[in-house]
């Protein structure tokens, strides 16, 4: 709702206030695949200005001005995908934990802790048994590689610039990037048997995007205000234009599968193996999924001493193939980036029925579009200086730290409260990010 009454105020300023030579010209689009939103920017044309040179026929063209911005500054959809498919969610099995005596004849609780939030520990939930969950988490990101999301500069420069003779001219744009993601999950597991658990993550993704760009004509090689200019609708000219573009969208996320299996459990320590199987049940062309299956095989080891219960979980997910790896138009399919993920935690028992959790929260992202911020050196006499972003490809590293509580409110009903917040400015972030879960074990 926020989305389409900020478009509609776009286009209504566009449309309804005389545009002049000192104002901004104003143009919003609704884009319906959230994927496009910076190839359909500036139209379908790219950014082109105006200008009254006339052509040797007498008509007067229109100059076409290139930037990596609108066209690979679209990986910006791939590693917003990233995030939503790869937010870590409350475990399956991470409240009550149950194993089988055989002498007894009965289950017992495995473990008096609650468990880490955003990892694993070896316990199961024991064979026959099932835990049903939700979790909610909203992110507002608000920068990439370090470069503020509402400030984000861009230099577009002139058709053949090399040749100059007025070509000089460039396009300096800054540019607002609002990115608001919500995921909502469902998560279900049974106990196979008491060392084995299947489960499965049924994730609802809801995604807001808006991106503004204001552009300005800067005369470098022209002075007169007639060659390069921006024409509104009202056939006024000036040297400023604001672009604006905006979607939302809702639906199915990626579907994981996950097994976990105990392998080995001594009285106060024990490992597991796992595997997180993704299916891509999410639209792609609207950042709700990946588009590509992939696989994470993971390892899991944690204690219990007394009140304290430490943890550490490793893993690596394959990607496979995805428009959103590929050059937003084309259709063309490429890898997404894999990554290795890794944590360290601890819980603490505060209460019989409160226990604190911690947790250090890696991702390491390999071989990824990045992004850096530059010095643009324009090809007038002076060689203007403008700032500028520039795109490279590289591995990097996310850190987060996340800190939260369960409550056993009653019976076997635990409340979660979380939240992650980032350590580094690698990746694409968000300072803060809540999650709000409900775990029930039968």
């Amino acid at each position: 709702m926020r989305v389409a009454i900020v478009g509609v105020l776009v286009a209504l300023l566009g449309t309804a206030v005389p545009a002049s030579a000192q104002e901004p010209i104003n143009v919003a689009v609704r884009v319906t695949e959230l994927w496009r939103i910076f190839k359909d920017l500036y139209g379908p044309s790219g950014l082109v200005v105006n200008s009254n040179v006339p052509l040797p026929s007498g008509a007067t063209h229109s100059s076409h001005f290139n930037s990596g911005f609108e066209s690979e500054f679209s990986q910006f959809g791939t590693a917003l995908t990233s995030q939503i498919v790869s937010l870590p969610l409350p475990p399956p099995a991470s409240g009550f934990t149950y194993e089988f005596d055989p002498g007894l004849g009965v289950f017992q609780r495995s473990s008096t802790s609650f468990g880490p939030i955003l990892s694993e520990r070896f316990e199961t939930i024991g064979a026959r048994r099932i835990s049903i969950g939700f979790a909610y988490q909203r992110l507002s990101f608000d920068s990439i590689e370090g470069v503020d999301l509402g400030s984000v500069p861009a230099v577009f420069t002139h058709d053949d610039a090399q040749l100059l003779g007025g070509r000089e001219d460039v396009v300096t744009t800054v540019n607002s990037i609002e990115a608001e993601v919500s995921r909502s999950a469902v998560f279900v597991s049974y106990g196979v048997t008491n060392r084995l658990d299947v489960s499965i993550a049924l994730p609802i993704v809801t995604a807001d995007l808006v991106v503004t760009s204001d552009a300005t004509v800067q005369r470098l090689g022209t002075t007169n205000p007639e060659t390069h200019f921006f024409r509104s609708l009202e056939d006024d000219i000036g040297a400023r234009r604001r672009f604006t573009a905006f979607g939302h969208a809702s639906g199915p996320g990626d579907v994981t599968v996950r097994l976990k299996q105990t392998i080995r459990k001594a009285a106060k320590q024990g490992m597991a193996l796992g595997i997180d199987l993704r299916l891509p049940t999410g639209d792609e062309r609207n950042l709700l999924g990946t588009g590509a299956p992939g696989v994470s095989p993971f390892v899991v080891w944690s204690g219990n001493f007394g009140a304290l219960s430490p943890h550490l979980n490793g893993g690596y997910q394959w990607n496979g193939d995805s428009i959103l790896g590929g050059a937003p138009g084309s259709g063309e399919s490429k890898d997404l980036p894999d990554l290795a993920t890794y944590s360290a935690g601890a819980v603490i028992e505060v209460h019989p029925r409160v226990t604190a959790a911690v947790d250090l929260i890696g991702r390491y992202i390999i071989d990824s579009p990045r992004l850096r911020l530059e010095d643009f050196h324009a090809l007038d006499a002076n060689h203007t200086v403008f700032p500028n972003i520039t795109f490279t490809s590289g591995s990097f590293n996310e850190i987060s730290a996340a800190a939260g509580l369960k409550v056993n409110v009653f019976g076997r009903m635990l409340v979660d409260l979380n939240l992650l917040v980032r350590l580094n400015s690698e990746g694409l972030r968000d300072k803060i990010s809540p999650l709000v879960g409900l775990e029930y074990a039968f």
